[in-house]
Protein backbone atom coordinates (compact mmCIF):
# COMPACT_ATOMS: atom_id res chain seq x y z
CA UNK A 1 0.00 0.00 0.00
CA UNK A 2 1.28 3.45 -0.79
CA UNK A 3 1.84 5.91 1.57
CA UNK A 4 1.43 8.76 -0.49
CA UNK A 5 -1.64 10.95 0.28
CA UNK A 6 -1.01 13.85 -1.43
CA UNK A 7 -3.96 15.35 -3.55
CA UNK A 8 -3.92 16.29 -6.77
CA UNK A 9 -6.07 18.14 -8.91
CA UNK A 10 -7.27 18.08 -12.46
CA UNK A 11 -6.12 21.38 -14.61
CA UNK A 12 -7.33 20.33 -18.36
CA UNK A 13 -9.81 17.65 -20.09
CA UNK A 14 -8.88 17.61 -23.93
CA UNK A 15 -7.02 16.09 -26.84
CA UNK A 16 -4.15 14.37 -26.20
CA UNK A 17 -1.93 16.70 -28.51
CA UNK A 18 -2.72 19.48 -26.36
CA UNK A 19 -2.50 17.55 -23.22
CA UNK A 20 1.09 16.50 -24.39
CA UNK A 21 2.20 19.95 -25.51
CA UNK A 22 0.85 21.05 -21.90
CA UNK A 23 2.67 18.24 -20.12
CA UNK A 24 6.22 19.33 -21.83
CA UNK A 25 5.69 22.77 -20.35
CA UNK A 26 4.65 21.69 -16.84
CA UNK A 27 7.83 19.24 -16.55
CA UNK A 28 10.36 22.36 -18.07
CA UNK A 29 9.05 24.53 -14.98
CA UNK A 30 9.43 21.35 -12.65
CA UNK A 31 6.04 19.88 -12.20
CA UNK A 32 5.48 16.85 -12.93
CA UNK A 33 2.05 16.23 -13.88
CA UNK A 34 0.27 12.53 -14.33
CA UNK A 35 -1.44 12.59 -17.73
CA UNK A 36 -4.49 10.32 -17.89
CA UNK A 37 -5.52 9.25 -20.93
CA UNK A 38 -8.44 6.59 -20.18
CA UNK A 39 -9.02 5.33 -24.17
CA UNK A 40 -5.57 4.01 -24.07
CA UNK A 41 -6.31 2.36 -21.05
CA UNK A 42 -9.50 0.69 -21.94
CA UNK A 43 -7.51 -0.46 -25.67
CA UNK A 44 -4.72 -1.86 -23.03
CA UNK A 45 -6.86 -3.58 -20.76
CA UNK A 46 -9.68 -4.51 -23.47
CA UNK A 47 -12.17 -2.47 -22.07
CA UNK A 48 -12.69 -1.07 -25.61
CA UNK A 49 -15.45 1.49 -24.67
CA UNK A 50 -15.19 5.14 -26.19
CA UNK A 51 -13.85 7.55 -24.29
CA UNK A 52 -14.37 10.83 -26.88
CA UNK A 53 -10.57 11.41 -27.20
CA UNK A 54 -10.16 12.94 -24.35
CA UNK A 55 -7.27 13.16 -21.92
CA UNK A 56 -6.53 14.59 -18.65
CA UNK A 57 -3.74 15.94 -16.99
CA UNK A 58 -3.26 16.34 -13.18
CA UNK A 59 -1.23 18.15 -10.80
CA UNK A 60 -0.35 17.61 -7.09
CA UNK A 61 -2.85 20.13 -5.22
CA UNK A 62 0.75 21.87 -3.27
CA UNK A 63 1.94 22.97 -7.33
CA UNK A 64 -1.25 24.04 -8.37
CA UNK A 65 -0.43 27.71 -7.95
CA UNK A 66 2.44 27.05 -9.93
CA UNK A 67 1.03 25.18 -12.58
CA UNK A 68 -2.23 27.24 -13.08
CA UNK A 69 -0.68 30.36 -14.51
CA UNK A 70 1.43 27.99 -17.25
CA UNK A 71 -1.78 26.42 -18.52
CA UNK A 72 -3.41 29.45 -18.52
CA UNK A 73 -0.83 31.03 -21.00
CA UNK A 74 -0.44 27.77 -22.93
CA UNK A 75 -4.09 27.79 -24.20
CA UNK A 76 -3.88 31.28 -24.81
CA UNK A 77 -0.85 30.73 -26.49
CA UNK A 78 -2.42 27.93 -28.90
CA UNK A 79 -6.08 29.68 -29.23
CA UNK A 80 -7.75 27.43 -27.16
Amino acid sequence: MSDNTEETVRIYTGSDMIATGLVVRLEEAGITPILRDDEQSGVMFGAGSKFDDQVRVFVREDELAIAQPIVDAYLIEIGE
